[in-house]
């Protein structure tokens, strides 16, 4: 496949800072996520969201969007993560906790329903959903575009791959050809406890260009601390540069969306599982223990001296449970190293 078409007119390097706007009015001045990341820095700022249903009226979804503008104006993280929400029927070989309802193209959602948000919007992409041309497509757009822009390619889930979907490993090879295509890749802790081998997934994909890792949710400090040091000490082994690996926590306010996190893979301790079941407030738990989760591993981190960062997310569309979210985000940036 030769390179993408690319218009080198219209390429030029983004500005080395963005401003961001507040909601009391105070215009601030912040390095930029671009920069943290050419940096391989520590201490980066995530919030992660789902796109609206597919279903959803206009009106609907403009409401949506004006609401998480609102939100993360007054949060102001370091950039926004768009998910690309897939149905993985096969996962787990279980049956869906909750019903899957198609969402709108994270990438649509990103750039134009929330065009007014001046925010870097990593945006994730199935790359199985997509054919090669479709997928060629797609990379000739953001290869002609005058700004760079962030992704994290996800591949099909154990069971859910498509005839004509392409594999992750040819979405990292087409991506070669697109400069201005920042990438990150997904790291997941319960697999290497699993394989024993995510250390090495994450060593190929930044040979494959990723420049960060962002975790699916953690609960489970032991498993999460056992990948960083797998990580780290064939980092040093290979003598080579790490990337800045972003933890995501998420807020679990009921028994429901516990099994709905534990069917998406995420493992809890059953220590910690029987916390949340029996807590009179789960979701208030939650959240002190995420916090006593992140420390724990971020002084690991730090001991390893590997970049880390935070994604926060709420899987539940609850508004219980995505107030919770914004509380998390600030008691685990008030401890982020910087």
């Amino acid at each position: 496949m030769g390179p993408l078409s690319r218009n080198p007119q219209t390429a030029r390097p983004i500005p080395g800072r963005v401003t961001q706007f507040h909601s009391n009015a105070t215009t601030l001045v912040l390095t930029s996520l671009f920069e943290k990341l050419d940096r391989a820095q520590t201490g980066i700022s995530l919030y992660g969201i789902a796109p609206p249903k597919l279903a959803s009226e206009a009106e609907q979804v403009r409401e949506i969007a004006a609401q998480q503008v609102a939100r993360l104006r007054e949060l102001s993280p370091d950039g926004l993560v768009v998910y690309d929400i897939q149905d993985e029927a096969g996962r787990n070989g279980q049956a869906r906790p909750f019903p899957f309802l198609p969402t709108v193209d994270p990438g649509t959602y990103a750039y134009d329903a929330l065009a007014e948000l001046q925010l870097p919007k990593i945006v994730y992409r199935s790359v199985g959903a997509h054919t090669r041309e479709a997928f060629t497509e797609w990379l000739n757009a953001v290869a002609n575009k005058p700004e760079r822009q962030l992704g994290v390619f996800v591949g099909a889930p154990r069971g859910g791959a498509t005839g004509n979907g392409i594999t992750l490993a040819d979405a990292y090879e087409l991506a070669r050809h697109c400069p201005n295509l920042l990438l990150g890749g997904i790291a997941i802790a319960e697999r290497h406890v699993a394989k024993g081998d995510e250390h090495q997934r994450m060593l190929d994909k930044q040979d494959k260009g990723c420049r960060f890792f962002i975790t699916q949710a953690v609960y489970d400090s032991a498993s999460t601390k056992s990948l960083l040091s797998d990580y780290a000490l064939n980092l040093q082994a290979q003598g080579r540069t790490a990337a800045p690996v972003v933890l995501t926590f998420s807020p679990c306010g009921s028994v429901r969306t516990l099994e709905f996190m534990k069917w998406l893979g995420i493992s809890f301790p059953r220590w910690l599982e029987n916390e949340l079941r029996h807590s009179p407030d789960p979701l208030q738990r939650s959240i002190d223990l995420c916090e006593k989760v992140f420390l724990d591993v971020q002084d690991y981190a730090r001991e390893k001296r590997l970049p880390l960062g935070i994604n926060i997310e709420s899987v539940s569309i609850r508004k219980a449970e995505i107030e919770a979210s914004v509380e998390l985000y600030r008691r685990l940036t008030a401890h982020l190293d910087r």
